[in-house]
C-alpha cells in the first residue's frame, strides 16, 4: 500500500484545510487555488476568517467578497483590523464602502478616528427607494426627448453615473432596476423594430491616391516619458514600502512649505568616470520628469571617493547634460554636506544606530559573514572612536562606522563611513573620513527635499536602508522609484574595464568612437536628439534591457537624414578622363543641400573626376547596375551617362584610370544606376568603425571565457584616403554630413587647418542602387 511520507502528508492536510477556509468566502476552485500561491494571503485570510468564527459571524457570499477584497487590496495591513471589524458588523456592505474606507486610511496613514472612518465610507447612511425613485423620474425628464427617439438603444449608463454621484450610497442594482422600469413604463413594450439588431454602417473605403513623389519629410516628434503611476508631492506616504514614523506627516507638512508642492528630481553621477549611453536614461527620466511637471532637477555630483575623482570628469559630465539639451536647476555636491552628514553620524550613534567596528574589508564582503564582535560596544566609546577617526588617530582599513541595519539582500550593517588619507578636490585636507553612497545618498536627498529619488534596479536592495535611515534620524523622508537600466550590445559602459582597454592601446580614450560614453557618441556624430528619441522610445519600464545598437543607429539615421547637408565623397578614388562630352565641361549643377529644403550649393563636372573604385567593374553579371566596359552608369545631378571608352593600368596590374565618354541622360540611355563623383576635391582622412567587440556580451564568460579584453575586434577601425566635394573645406568640429551613397560622417577633432578628418556616424539604410 502506497503511503506518504510524513512531510509530504503534513503538506496535503495543510493544503486541504487552506481550501476548506477558503472555500468558506465563496471562491472558485480555480480562485482557490491561485490564492494558495500567495502564501501571505493565504495566512492574512485564514486569521480573518478565524475571527469571524471566534465572533460567531457567519460568513455569506457577499462578506466573502469583501473580506477577500480587504485582505488582496490593503497595502497597509495596520489598518486591516479597523475596517475588517465594519464588515463583520455588517457596517460595510458593498464594494463602494470598502473602497472608500481603503482609500480613507491611505489618506490618513497616521491617525484616524474610527467616526471619521464611518463617515467616510457611509456607515449609517441609508438611501431609500423612494429618494432612488425621485432622483431617476428627474433625469429621465431632463432626457425625454433623446429617450422618445432612440427608444431601447437609448444608453442609461449615464444616468446610472449621475444617479450614483448624487445618490453615493446607493444600491447600484436598485439604480439599475429603477431606470430600466421608469422607461419601460414611459415606452411600453418593445416593438419589431426595437428587436431589430442595429446594422453597422459601412465606412467607405478611401480612393487609392497616386503615389507621391518621394520627399524627405520631418519624422513626428517622438513621444514624451510617460511618468504615469507616481505619486504626487506631500503623498509620500501612499506610495508601497514606503514606512511611516510618528514624525512622518510633520516632516511632510516642512516640506512642502519648503517647495510649496514642487516637483524635485536629481542626477547624481559619480565624478570619476565618463557618462555613457546607459547615463543618457537616467538625465532624461530625472530631467524629464521634472520638466514634463514644471519642477526642477538638480545635479548633483556625489564625490565621496576622493581617490577616484578628477576635474575633466566635473566638467564632461556638465557638458554631456547640457549636450542633451537639459539645464540643472543647481549644480550641487556631497561634499557641500560633509559637516551636516558628519553632525547626523554622532546622532546615529548616539541614538544607538551606529557603533566603530574594526573588521577589515575581507571580513564583511559576501552575504554570510560573522557579525561584529563591535556592534554592541558602548554609545560613549563608539563615539570617542569615530571622532578619533575624524582626527586621523587609525591607519586606513582599521576602523569603519557602520549602521545597524540589514539590506533586502542580506546583507548586515553597511559601513557609514571609511578612513581614506586622500585630499579631496574641493575640501582639501579638512577631513580623512569620507562617507559612503548608502549612507550619503538618502541624506543629501532630504536635504535638498527631492520628492522622487529615481535609480536603477540594482538599488532596489537599498531602499529599505534609505528610508531606515532618514526615518531613524528624523529627516524628511523622499521616495525611492527604480527603473531598469540601459545595456547595450558588443560594447562595455564599465568605467574600470574602458580604463584596462586604454591601457592595453585597443581605444585611444574615453572619447574613443567605437565606445558607447556619451563624448564618444558625440564625437562619431550622433545627434543629442537622437539619443534622446532612442531613450523615449524605450519607455520607463523596471525591465533590464540590453539592446542592440541598431536600435540606436536607426534613430541617429532618422535625426541626420533631416539635418545632414548632402555632398559627395570616393572613398577609394578612380580617376575618370572624359575624352568626349555631349555637353561642355565643365558644366554646373545645383543640388539642394538637404532634398526638400530651399538651400543649395552648385556640384561641377570636369574633363576629369573621380569615382569609387567600387563602382567599376571590367564585366558585369547580370546582378550588377553599376559601371562596366559593357554597362554605363549614370552620373549623380548631371543628367549625364558615362560610357567606358579605354582602361588603363599601372605597371602591378591595377586599374589606374578609365577614359569615358559623356552623354545627355534621355529616355533612350538610361542607366541601371546612378553612382557619386567628385571633379573640384579635397583630400580627407576618412575613419570607417565597426563594432568593438565580437560577441553580443563580451563581459559574459559563458560567451567569451577568455575574458573580454580577448573578444575585441582587431580591425574595428579602417582610414581612407578619400576625395570630397571642395564644399566641405572649412568645416568644424561636429559638422555632420550625409556622403551621398555611402553614410553620414562626422567632421572629427583631430581635424587641422590643412586636413579634415571625419568619422563614420552610422550607414545608409540598404540601396539597391549598390548593386
Amino acid at each position: 500500500m502506497f503511503a506518504f511520507s510524513r512531510s509530504a502528508a503534513s503538506k496535503i492536510i495543510k493544503s486541504v484545510r487552506t481550501m476548506s477556509a477558503l472555500s468558506r468566502l465563496g471562491l472558485s476552485e480555480a480562485k482557490i487555488k491561485d490564492t494558495e500561491k500567495n502564501a501571505v494571503l493565504c495566512t492574512t485570510l485564514n486569521q480573518m476568517i478565524s475571527e469571524a468564527d471566534e465572533k460567531n459571524v457567519e460568513i455569506d457570499k457577499n462578506t466573502g467578497t469583501l473580506i477577500y477584497s480587504l485582505a488582496g487590496k490593503l497595502k497597509k495591513k495596520e489598518h486591516l483590523p479597523a475596517i475588517y471589524g465594519l464588515i463583520l458588523q455588517k457596517k460595510i456592505m458593498n464594494d463602494m464602502q470598502l473602497v472608500a474606507a481603503m482609500e480613507y486610511v491611505k489618506a490618513n496613514p497616521v491617525k484616524f478616528e474610527l467616526d471619521a472612518l464611518e463617515n467616510a465610507c457611509g456607515v449609517g447612511v441609508t438611501v431609500t427607494a423612494e429618494q432612488i425613485k425621485e432622483a431617476v423620474l428627474e433625469k429621465i425628464e431632463k432626457n425625454l426627448g433623446q429617450i422618445k427617439t432612440q427608444r431601447y438603444r437609448f444608453n442609461s449608463g449615464p444616468l446610472m453615473g449621475m444617479i450614483r454621484k448624487e445618490l453615493k450610497w446607493a444600491d447600484g442594482k436598485l439604480v439599475k432596476a429603477e431606470i430600466e422600469s421608469q422607461i419601460a413604463a414611459l415606452l411600453g413594450s418593445k416593438t419589431d423594430e426595437d428587436n431589430k439588431p442595429v446594422q453597422k454602417i459601412k465606412q467607405k473605403k478611401a480612393e487609392k491616391k497616386p503615389a507621391a513623389v518621394a520627399k524627405e519629410v520631418k519624422a513626428e516628434e517622438p513621444q514624451e516619458l510617460s511618468f504615469s503611476g507616481f505619486h504626487k508631492p506631500g503623498e509620500n506616504y501612499t506610495t508601497e514600502g514606503y514606512v511611516i514614523t510618528d514624525h512622518t506627516m510633520r516632516l511632510m507638512k516642512e516640506h512642502l512649505e519648503r517647495t510649496g508642492g514642487q516637483i524635485r528630481t536629481r542626477f547624481p553621477p559619480e565624478p570619476n568616470g565618463i557618462l555613457h549611453i546607459g547615463h543618457a536614461k537616467a538625465i532624461n527620466i530625472n530631467f524629464g520628469f521634472a520638466k514634463s511637471h514644471e519642477g526642477v532637477c538638480f545635479l548633483r555630483y556625489d564625490d565621496t571617493n576622493p581617490e577616484k575623482e578628477e576635474e575633466k570628469f566635473f566638467t564632461s559630465i556638465l557638458d554631456m547634460v547640457t549636450w542633451l539639451g537639459y539645464t540643472p536647476y543647481k549644480v550641487t555636491h556631497s561634499s557641500d554636506n560633509f559637516q551636516a552628514l558628519y553632525d547626523l553620524a554622532v546622532n546615529l550613534i548616539k541614538s544607538g544606530n551606529a557603533y566603530v567596528c574594526h573588521q577589515t574589508a575581507d571580513e564583511m564582503k559576501g552575504f554570510e559573514v560573522k557579525a561584529s564582535p563591535w556592534r554592541d560596544r558602548p554609545i560613549e566609546e563608539s563615539l570617542l572612536l569615530f571622532e578619533d577617526m575624524k582626527h586621523g588617530k587609525f591607519d586606513e582599513g582599521t576602523a569603519t562606522l557602520r549602521m545597524k541595519c540589514v539590506l533586502e539582500e542580506g546583507k548586515q550593517d553597511p559601513v557609514a563611513y571609511r578612513i581614506k588619507y586622500i585630499a579631496h578636490h574641493r575640501t582639501g585636507d579638512a577631513w580623512c573620513i569620507y562617507p559612503t553612497y548608502d549612507y550619503t545618498h538618502c541624506l543629501c536627498d532630504s536635504f535638498e527635499d527631492i520628492t522622487h529619488s529615481l535609480c536603477t534596479k540594482e538599488f532596489q536592495n537599498r531602499r529599505s536602508s534609505y528610508y531606515w535611515l532618514c526615518n531613524v534620524l528624523e529627516q524628511y523622508c523622499p521616495v525611492q522609484w527604480e527603473y531598469g537600466r540601459l545595456n547595450i550590445g558588443y560594447t562595455i559602459m564599465s568605467k574600470r574595464k574602458i580604463a584596462k582597454l586604454i591601457a592595453e592601446g585597443l581605444v585611444a580614450d574615453y572619447d574613443d568612437p567605437r565606445l558607447f560614453t556619451l563624448t564618444a557618441l558625440r564625437r562619431r556624430g550622433f545627434p543629442p536628439q537622437a539619443i534622446n528619441t532612442f531613450v523615449k522610445k524605450l519607455g520607463l519600464t523596471g525591465a533590464l534591457t540590453q539592446l542592440d545598437p541598431l536600435m540606436l543607429e536607426a534613430c541617429v539615421r532618422d535625426e541626420l537624414n533631416l539635418t545632414a547637408g548632402r555632398v559627395m565623397a570616393v572613398l577609394s578614388p578612380l580617376k575618370v578622363i572624359v575624352v568626349n562630352s555631349e555637353e561642355k565641361l565643365p558644366y554646373s549643377a545645383t543640388v539642394p543641400d538637404i532634398p526638400g529644403q530651399e538651400a543649395s550649393h552648385d556640384v561641377s563636372i570636369n574633363n576629369t573626376f573621380y569615382i569609387d573604385r567600387s563602382d567599376f567593374r571590367t564585366t558585369a553579371d547580370k546582378d550588377y547596375r553599376r559601371l562596366s566596359t559593357d554597362q554605363t552608369v549614370g552620373l549623380k545631378h548631371v543628367g549625364m551617362v558615362a560610357a567606358v571608352v579605354k582602361v588603363d593600368y599601372d605597371a602591378s596590374g591595377e586599374i589606374s584610370e578609365l577614359h569615358v565618354k559623356l552623354t545627355k541622360l534621355n529616355d533612350t540611355n538610361k542607366p541601371r544606376a546612378f553612382i557619386q563623383w567628385v571633379s573640384n576635391y579635397v583630400v580627407a582622412e576618412v575613419r570607417e568603425y565597426s563594432r568593438l567587440f565580437n560577441h553580443r556580451c563580451p563581459e559574459d564568460p559563458e560567451e567569451v571565457p577568455g575574458g573580454f579584453l580577448t573578444d575585441v575586434n582587431t580591425v574595428s577601425l579602417k582610414t581612407h584616403s578619400a576625395y570630397l566635394e571642395s564644399r566641405v573645406s572649412g568645416s568644424t568640429e561636429h559638422t555632420s554630413y550625409q556622403f551621398e551613397r555611402i553614410g553620414y560622417y562626422t567632421v572629427d577633432q583631430d581635424s587641422t587647418s590643412g586636413k579634415l578628418v571625419f568619422n563614420n556616424t552610422v550607414s545608409l539604410r540598404e540601396d539597391s542602387g549598390k548593386s
